[in-house]
């Protein structure tokens, strides 16, 4: 069974007083545990997409299925609720909260859980944190850390609530070839262990190689959809 299924999904923004449709009826699933990497060129609609499948935003048409769950019958509050329970995201441009330790920003989407945090919270985020290498930076606050530094809190903050789904927004983006391979490593190692889905946005073809499926975008359609050997 499809944890995700999306059915004629469309996305149309106003922009100058016009619409503008990013995407048009996209049909798509994707089995549990895949490692699906989403590519195209930029306008293409590859982060809209990735936003309605983790229920950041609601589609103007279509439906997107997560667990059986249609996404657009739920409230805001449902949604966040949804995401807090079940959903890990990687921002490109890391999103810590800069008045927070690194150790604190871990632990927010543990105090986002239904019931709020419990016994064990903080033993976890201190594990991911020694997972991602940086036990020696929990106290540390993002502008102390470098962007690599940062975006490996943001992977070990991904994993914190166990989401049986993680997103990743161009994760590498915003780093260097070398550090962005490591933080890729590390997402992967990461993601296997803890047998999640990924699905990841990127205009990197090394990384794309390493998914086992490459879901191709332009013009606000899938042009191709490919299984790899990966």
């Amino acid at each position: 069974m499809s944890l995700i299924v999306t059915e004629h999904l469309e996305q149309t923004f106003q922009s100058a007083g016009r619409p503008l449709t990013v995407l048009r009826d996209i049909n798509l699933t994707i089995d549990p545990k895949a490692f699906v990497a989403v590519v195209g060129p930029s306008g293409s609609g590859k982060t809209t997409l990735l936003g309605l499948l983790a229920g950041l935003d609601r589609p103007s048409r279509g439906t997107v299925r997560v667990d059986g769950v249609d996404l657009g019958t739920l409230s805001e509050d449902r949604r966040a609720a949804f995401r807090a329970e079940r959903v890990g995201f990687v921002f490109q441009t890391f999103q810590l909260l800069p008045t927070l330790t690194a150790l604190e920003n871990v632990l927010v989407p543990l105090e986002l859980k239904p019931g709020g945090r419990r016994d064990g919270d903080e033993a976890r985020a201190h594990e991911l944190l020694g997972r991602v290498g940086l036990s020696d930076r929990l106290h540390h606050y993002p502008a102390q850390l470098s962007g690599g530094e940062q975006q490996r809190v943001g992977v070990a903050r991904a994993f914190a609530n166990h989401p049986s789904i993680l997103f990743a927004d161009e994760p590498t983006g915003s780093l260097d070839a070398e550090t962005g391979r490591g933080v890729i490593d590390l997402l992967v190692e990461l993601n296997r262990e803890a047998q999640t889905t990924l699905v990841l946005v990127t205009h990197d073809p090394a990384l794309a190689a390493r998914a086992n499926r490459v879901v191709r975008l332009a013009a606000g359609t899938i042009v191709s959809d490919e299984r790899t050997a990966a």
